[in-house]
């Protein structure tokens, strides 16, 4: 029996839609972004159009169309579309669904398209219970998360599905779709009069770091806390239809959205960044990067960005220490105390006050000369360690301090530095001929090179420190540094 309710049911539905449900691309041609695999002649393009859609995994941020181009591949390729979020759903009703599909599959020869929204939630057995039916082409599964595939979904289902990574909309395209949104009578603010300024809606995209989804609910907050109603209430009496057309003609009832107003719609701009997910990863390794090649300015900027994105102060500042020992060691060794005090600021005093001390150990870390040389000898020695034969103590290094030590020839023939001419002792400390550091030629590292080499040539050494013949060091970092005066 049909449901004399179930069209009242619906438009109700449709009047509390939000702005950026109703404002869903329908087709392809309305479909913003993603042109590097859904462009004329690009991969998904193609299988659409040859109606060969295998299996695949949408991975992106938020706001960028993945639950909206999958609707619109279901309705395209005359597919029955079932859809469900595996926050929500379990094992049971993904058997369930597997079972419709094969029953319209044998009774009509309709194929079925499963859209399984953030199928990152789900645990590994339940993925599991996909891949018989997704390999046999059963059920052509849409699968969409926000979180790396790779890390998250298992491998036999990724190997079965094709991969499209979505990108944050270009500030162009969510120009374009703002405007359409306002200007569009059926869906939008076609009906109201409306005048938006060109930096509004600049503001919006700019805000917004390409999510469609947030731009959209800007606007829909600028107008609605103007006073503008939404396009989905009833047809109004003739009567006021006429006072409407009056009201339009009056330039004070015209609702205007300025620059101001757009950005106090949105607060705040979004900072596209998952404290444990790609951005994290993404993010901190672009900073390390722009630490390690010298470039304070793009390294304060990736700073920036994840502090105010809410990442861990101390996670930063322990990768700060670590680069200062990685990368620059004892090209400038005050580099790691640098690094150890703002560690130990960072812990102290919190944010928003340590974010200068990570600022100015990044800028410390992006100007000093840089050295692996200290890390490529643990890792060597490490190496050698675990692969090669193991060195047995010299016998002139070993204890000798407890009984019967000397009687096993402990300590035997050992010659103490201290007490000889410049402080150095020519004699065996290792037992076979290996070199696991190699100072480079920067920084203070050039002083230890050449101390290092006149004593591996044979050379009697003058007494002196490297760690006080600190000219070669400060002569390379003022180097390094002088760009930063002009």
């Amino acid at each position: 029996m049909t449901d004399l309710w179930q069209d009242q049911r619906q438009k109700r539905r449709a009047a509390v839609e939000p702005l950026a449900v109703r404002m869903r691309p329908r087709t392809l041609e309305e479909f913003f972004g993603q042109g590097h695999f859904l462009g004329e002649g690009k991969l998904l393009r193609r299988m659409l159009a040859a109606d060969r859609l295998t299996s695949v995994i949408f991975w992106g941020p938020p706001g960028t169309g993945k639950t909206t181009l999958a609707e619109i591949i279901a309705n395209q390729q005359g597919r029955h579309f079932a859809r469900g979020n595996a926050a929500m759903i379990g094992v049971k009703e993904v058997r369930a669904v597997i079972a419709d599909a094969a029953r319209r599959l044998e009774e009509y020869g309709t194929r079925s398209v499963l859209f399984l929204d953030e199928i990152h939630r789900f645990s590994r057995n339940q993925q599991d219970v996909l891949l018989g039916d997704v390999e046999n082409g059963l059920i052509t599964l849409i699968g969409a998360t926000t979180e790396n595939p790779y890390f998250t979904i298992n491998s036999a289902l990724v190997s079965r599905s094709t991969l499209f990574q979505f990108e944050p909309l270009g500030e162009a395209d969510v120009r374009d779709l703002l405007r359409r949104a306002i200007a569009d009578p059926e869906r939008g603010y076609g009906n109201l009069s409306l005048r938006v300024d060109d930096d509004a809606v600049d503001a919006w995209a700019r805000m917004s770091d390409g999510d469609a989804r947030r731009a959209l609910s800007g606007l829909e907050v600028a107008v609605l806390s103007s006073g503008g109603g939404d396009h989905l209430t009833p047809s109004p009496s003739p009567q006021a239809e006429g006072a409407r057309h009056a009201a339009e003609d009056d330039a004070a009832a015209t609702i205007k959205i300025d620059r101001a107003a757009a950005e106090d719609s949105m607060q705040r701009k979004a900072i596209v960044y998952d404290g444990t997910g790609d951005e994290h990863y993404d993010v901190i390794s672009a900073f390390i990067k722009s630490m390690r090649g010298s470039d304070p300015d793009a390294a304060v900027y990736w700073l920036a960005r994840m502090l105010e994105a809410g990442e861990d102060p101390r996670f930063i500042a322990r990768r700060i220490a670590i680069l200062a020992s990685e990368d620059i060691g004892n090209a400038d060794p005050q580099a790691i105390q640098i690094a150890a005090a703002a560690y130990s600021i960072t812990e102290r005093i919190g944010m928003p006050e340590c974010q200068l001390t990570l600022a100015q150990a990044a800028i410390y870390m992006c100007c000093a000369p840089k050295s692996k040389a200290s890390a490529n000898a643990i890792w060597a020695a490490a190496k050698d360690v675990r692969e090669g034969r193991t060195i047995p103590v010299p016998k002139a290094l070993r204890d000798a301090h407890y009984a019967g030590a000397k009687e096993l020839g402990h300590g035997s023939g050992y010659v103490d530095p201290h007490k000889q001419a410049g402080g150095f002792a020519d004699q065996e400390y290792l037992g076979v001929d290996r070199v696991f550091y190699v100072p480079t030629d920067r920084g203070r590292e050039a002083v230890f090179r050449e101390y290092l080499n006149s004593l591996r040539s044979g050379k009697q050494p003058d007494g002196k420190c490297p760690n006080k013949e600190v000219g070669a060091g400060r002569a390379d970092h003022a180097r390094a540094t002088e760009h930063l005066e002009d």
